[in-house]
């Protein structure tokens, strides 16, 4: 006759279950990482860059660097918002030009100074955006298509005026006269002036922007609405959202963005360079890239998009300070690019190899 062992029996109830705790706690752990990968990535580069060459920590050298990632960072922005809706504006480094020549020619040219130039300049990104806008959403042009057009409608739209030929003072027009404006003090500080003599007004704009777009896309019901659109349109427009307007908000923004990085990119340098753009769309499409990964959010988010776009600034500055060769920033850039995704759509799922809890 077989009998059972009470104490046995309750042993047997009362196995530790370690493995599935260890597993929890291996899982919580590797979702920190994900989640702060970016900054702790970041932070070792400060730190390793400041060890192997320590002006790089100088504070006139981290404003240098967020000084030079502000117009990129500001683009991205305006990418970010056009990838909430589920769309994609590849015009934004050619609207960016485009304001350059624009604020160039309408002083230069046309004598405007700085308070008629800026409102006029953010107006034109405005418009090329409501275009895009109407191309995509009215006239059913795939985005990636619609924003193509643009692209290489403005770029070369910026070289007829003068015949090819960048802008500056004394200019030769197509018609043989010469132009007799200047550059507006009052813009040249735009680009160039420090507040205290320390923090450049380039980087109070990208703080602002990045603010207001933050608490616009992730604190309001506009913000909701714009990543439902990108989520599932139908969904949002049959629960009574304009997906119309919505697009065409985030395209118009898109547009005044890059043109505010345009007048950015035109007060810093003084003078309207035909050339002036030409690594801005990759560059501000790889921040927002990045972006994704920041908080293991996989998905855009403005705050990430100015992370990305700092990360890659810290990384290119601290290579440049240890002399590495300059043909090698693009794959630097490149191979940042690839982690990020990587991380985010890769390591970022979850793992098969840890047992999930049964509800």
């Amino acid at each position: 006759m077989t009998t059972i062992d009470d104490d046995a029996l309750s042993r047997a109830g009362t196995r530790p279950k370690a493995p599935h705790a260890n597993s929890g706690r291996l899982a919580a752990f590797g979702a920190f990482l994900r989640a702060g990968a970016v900054f702790i990535l970041l932070a070792l580069l400060i730190v390793g860059f400041s060890i192997a060459e320590p002006a790089f920590i100088n504070i006139a050298n981290l404003m240098s660097i967020l000084q030079a990632v502000s117009v990129v960072a500001i683009l991205g922005a305006g990418v970010t918002v056009t990838l909430a809706v589920g769309g994609f504006d590849l015009s934004i480094g050619a609207v960016a030009a485009s304001s350059v020549m624009a604020a160039s020619y309408a002083m230069i040219v046309w004598g405007l100074d700085a308070y008629a130039t800026v409102p006029l300049v953010l107006a034109f990104g405005a418009l090329v955006g409501l275009v895009n806008a109407l191309l995509i959403v009215r006239l059913k042009v795939p985005d990636l298509l619609a924003t193509l057009a643009m692209m290489f409608l403005l770029s070369g739209l910026q070289l007829i005026p003068t015949a090819g030929r960048s802008i500056s003072s004394g200019l030769t027009l197509p018609d043989g006269s010469k132009a007799t404006g200047a550059y507006d003090p009052a813009f040249l500080l735009i680009g160039r002036y420090s507040i205290l003599g320390t923090l450049p007004v380039s980087v109070v704009l990208m703080a602002t922007v990045a603010v207001l777009l933050f608490v616009l896309t992730e604190r309001t019901r506009i913000g909701r609405l714009l990543f439902a659109t990108g989520g599932n349109e139908v969904a949002t427009r049959l629960a009574g959202a304009s997906t119309v307007r919505l697009k065409t908000l985030a395209y118009v923004l898109s547009g005044t963005l890059a043109s505010l990085g345009g007048i950015v990119i035109a007060a810093r340098v003084g003078r309207g360079d035909i050339s002036s753009g030409g690594s801005l769309l990759m560059d501000s499409v790889a921040a927002a890239l990045i972006g994704f990964a920041v908080l293991n959010l996989r998905r855009p988010n403005v705050l990430g998009t100015i992370a990305g776009a700092v990360f890659v600034g810290v990384l290119l500055n601290g290579l440049t300070m240890l002399n590495a060769a300059y043909y090698t920033q693009d794959f630097v850039k490149g191979a940042v690019l690839v982690g990020s995704l990587a991380l985010t759509y890769g390591l970022g799922r979850s793992n098969p190899l840890i047992p999930r809890k049964i509800k």
